[in-house]
């Protein structure tokens, strides 16, 4: 099954969070929290401005984004879990070093 959002809604998929502490200590998964990064799956065409001019989303698929803890629609595609948000609730855009790279 595809799946393509609508306006400026995104579809992520959560990372997973890291097994240790930075001093070495593993976390079991009951007192895991859910992750806040994730990475853009597919995006929405975009959404209106006043004017009815189509305004593109600063984010694309492949992006590794920062999100709210309580942001989005939980929902399971093929098996898989997946957040459905509006652009407006992400954070901010990871760039990894080789995107930084690119960028210089």
């Amino acid at each position: 099954m595809k799946f393509r959002p609508l306006h400026d809604r995104i579809l992520v998929r959560r990372l997973e969070a890291e097994e240790k502490t930075a001093g070495g200590i593993i976390i079991p998964d009951t007192a895991k929290e859910k992750p806040s990064e994730g990475e853009v799956v597919a995006v929405g065409s975009g959404r209106r401005d006043d004017t009815g001019k189509l305004v593109e989303l600063d984010v694309k698929a492949g992006d590794r984004i920062l999100f709210g803890k309580w942001s989005g629609t939980e929902i399971k595609l093929n098996g898989q879990d997946y957040l459905i948000m509006k652009e407006s609730d992400v954070m901010g855009v990871i760039d990894t070093p080789s995107e930084a790279k690119k960028a210089a």
